[in-house]
C-alpha cells in the first residue's frame, strides 16, 4: 500500500466520523423546533405567566429550526457520499470541492478539510482516481497525463 493510498483511506474514515458529527450536531436545533410547536399548538400553557406569545412567534422558532435541521443533516449526508467517493477514488473533483466546504464545519471539518486539499492535490493522488475512472474519454484521460490525445 502506497503511502497516497493509506493517507486516502484514513480520510475516508474520518469522514465517516465527521459525517456522523456533522448529523448529530444537527440534531441539535430539534429543542428549537418542539420549543415553537408548544407556542403553536398550546399557547394556554403561558396564560399564567401574562399574555401568551403571539403565533407568527412560534413559527419563526418552527421554520428556522426546521432549516438548520434540514441543511445540516444535508450536509452530513454530502461528507458521507466523500467518503464513499475517495473509498472508491471516484469524483475526485466532487471530493475536493467538499472538501473545501467541510473548512466551514470547525473545528473537525477545518481540520479535515485541510488535510483532504493537501492529499488530493498531490499528483500521485489524482492519478489514483484516474486510474479508478473506466468512464473518462481516453483524450481527457491521455491529456490530464501530459500526452496528446
Amino acid at each position: 500500500m502506497t503511502q497516497d493510498e493509506d493517507h486516502l483511506r484514513l480520510l475516508t474514515i474520518f469522514h465517516y466520523v465527521v459525517a456522523g458529527l456533522a448529523g448529530l450536531f444537527a440534531c441539535f436545533p430539534i429543542i428549537h423546533l418542539v420549543i415553537g410547536l408548544v407556542f403553536i399548538l398550546a399557547p394556554h400553557k403561558f396564560e399564567g405567566k401574562g399574555e401568551p406569545p403571539p403565533a407568527w412567534f412560534g413559527w419563526l422558532f418552527v421554520i428556522i429550526a426546521s432549516v438548520f435541521i434540514t441543511l445540516g443533516w444535508i450536509f452530513a449526508g454530502f461528507v458521507f457520499v466523500t467518503a464513499r467517493f475517495l473509498a472508491r477514488r471516484r469524483r475526485y473533483m466532487f471530493c475536493l470541492v467538499m472538501a473545501g466546504v467541510e473548512c466551514l464545519f470547525m473545528p473537525f471539518g477545518t481540520v479535515l478539510g485541510v488535510f483532504t486539499i493537501i492529499v488530493l492535490m498531490r499528483e500521485s493522488a489524482k492519478q489514483l482516481f484516474t486510474a479508478n475512472n473506466p468512464l473518462q474519454p481516453t483524450a481527457v484521460r491521455s491529456a490530464s497525463r501530459g500526452g496528446s490525445p
